[in-house]
């Protein structure tokens, strides 16, 4: 059964103009492409997305870089996708990602690895629910 998952292209790949190779390679993944939009995180936008992270010493630093340019909010649906997509995007440190992950191909550090996606199906439908209306996507 296809279910969905929850990617965001950060600032500085946005800024550093990698967010067409992430979508094709996204495409490429054999992920069909749900929604997508464009926008810019005000500061509590941030804080909400990322709260669960909000009692770690990063958590300033990255609603601050979060904040920073605009970002890409994309839902992607297939068979496995959460565990696919993962697997796609690759580790959170890009000099430890795989060769042909995302995070190898587009990110510079851990902080700007590049992507965000959702690590559980739980998670994927709350943070598509974040982004997209249910007039955007069906869950």
């Amino acid at each position: 059964m296809k279910n969905k998952s929850l990617l965001l292209i950060k600032p500085l790949a946005f800024k550093n103009k990698k967010a067409g190779k992430i979508i094709s390679m996204i495409e490429e993944g054999g992920f069909d492409i749900v929604a997508l939009k464009q926008l810019n995180l005000t500061e509590d936008i941030a804080k909400k997305f990322y709260a669960i992270h909000k009692e770690r010493p990063f958590f300033g630093d990255l609603v601050k870089f979060m904040t920073s340019g605009k970002i890409v909010a994309i839902c992607v649906e297939k068979e496995n996708c959460v565990e696919d997509l993962r697997k796609l995007v690759g580790n959170t440190d890009p000099a430890k990602a795989d060769d042909g992950t995302i995070r190898e191909a587009v990110g510079t550090n851990i902080e700007a690895n590049g992507v965000h996606a959702s690590d559980s199906e739980e998670n994927a439908i709350n943070e598509i629910r974040f982004f997209f209306s249910a007039f955007e996507v069906l869950l």
